[in-house]
């Protein structure tokens, strides 16, 4: 791993829960002092201690040791923190739904980040009964394609795979207002608001 748990995430999710050195080290089985040893980088827990200390401090292990905490005010739905990779080797797509690791073909992705949709990706839509039909009139040569469409809210994600030589097509149901996403393979990730 690149990176370790510091003190001063582990001092600040502590202070945050209104807890005292003392009660944090209680929670976990280890002295107040070894509390502030940790928070004032003059020890680091052991790995054994990181799942105890992550759920002592309401956070995963990952945002414990990346000192990134997630805030998710939909809690009965967690699309707000879907993620999407896309493996540069075979063209998987995958979709979480929050920080993970991880790997395709012997490589570890890193998650996407959507631009605004620029003209040259710039998505038409046309109402088709209860669905919308979308097109993007954009290249579908094997070496320059949409590789997806997808649309995501706040409780839901749809999601088309296209190929090359194919059409940049796809119908969605539109029912409420979210993003449409659409990857380019040359230009990245793109999304618009709905």
């Amino acid at each position: 791993m690149n990176s370790y748990v510091t003190g001063s995430t582990i001092k600040r999710l502590r202070e945050g829960r209104s807890l005292t050195q003392a009660q944090l080290g209680e929670k976990i089985g280890v002295s107040s002092k070894t509390i502030s040893k940790w928070e004032t980088a003059k020890g680091l827990p052991d790995v054994s201690l990181l799942e105890p200390l992550a759920s002592a401090l309401g956070v995963s292990v990952l945002e414990l040791m990346s000192g990134d905490t997630m805030c998710n005010g939909n809690r009965s739905a967690n699309m707000l923190r879907s993620k999407l990779y896309v493996c540069p080797i075979c063209g998987n797509v995958i979709h979480t739904m929050g920080e993970t690791v991880v790997s395709c073909c012997g490589v570890t992705l890193p998650p996407l980040e959507a631009e605004e949709v620029d003209q040259d990706h710039s998505i038409a839509r046309e109402v088709v009964e209860d669905e919308v039909y979308l097109t993007v009139d954009h290249p579908m040569t094997k070496k320059h394609y949409i590789s997806f469409l997808a649309y995501v809210t706040s409780d839901g994600f749809q999601m088309v795979k296209l190929y090359p030589e194919g059409n940049a097509a796809c119908r969605f149901r539109l029912q409420r207002s979210g993003y449409l996403y659409l990857c380019c393979n040359q230009h990245g990730l793109m999304r618009e608001k709905v």
